[in-house]
């Protein structure tokens, strides 16, 4: 049976996590022959998000959570959570439910049956998030595209579902 780590990290997010935990457990436990588990990373909140990551974790044997003393910033959260993961699928998601939870089905269909390392969501409709953000984000990724002279798809993120073999790959970087 497979395995699917859910990794989310978290900073003031305890209007949203409710939810985030409802509308993820209801998807992943409709995903058949899988086992899970959710690693909330909670990033330096200073809501009361650490406590509904104990009440979570408490209420639910599959979910986790891991504090940091102070904000590192979300990279650090997300490395954390690929450091304890230990599903044989790793998805990274974001707690507002921007990343939505119903594609996860597809994307671990994705890589168990196509026999794919990755599956990326990608943004491709900015609607509803205002012209200023809208520009900036637009503008963030044609500077990163010259400056590095790598090709980067606006609307790239970090929503992805991964394979073991590529989670190991990325921890053998510790830069």
């Amino acid at each position: 049976m497979d395995k699917i780590s859910v990794i989310v990290p978290c900073f003031n997010e305890e209007d949203v996590l409710p939810l985030f935990y409802k509308e993820v457990t209801h998807v992943l436990e409709s995903i058949e022959n899988i086992d899970y588990e959710i690693l909330f990373i909670n990033d330096g909140s200073h809501d009361h998000s650490e406590d509904i990551l104990k009440l979570l974790a408490h209420k639910n044997p599959h979910c986790f959570y891991y504090s940091f003393s102070r904000n590192f910033g979300k990279e650090a959260a997300m490395y954390a959570g690929l450091e304890n993961a230990s599903g044989d699928y790793v998805v990274i998601m974001d707690a507002d439910l921007q990343h939505p939870p119903y594609l996860l089905k597809e994307m671990y269909n994705s890589l168990k049956y196509e026999e794919y390392d990755c599956c990326a969501g990608k943004r491709i409709d900015r609607t509803g998030e205002g012209k200023l953000r809208n520009f900036l984000s637009h503008s963030f990724y044609k500077v990163i595209q010259k400056l590095t002279k790598m090709d980067m798809d606006d609307g790239a993120g970090d929503f992805r579902m991964m394979s073991r073999q590529m989670v190991n790959a990325i921890l053998e970087l510790k830069e």
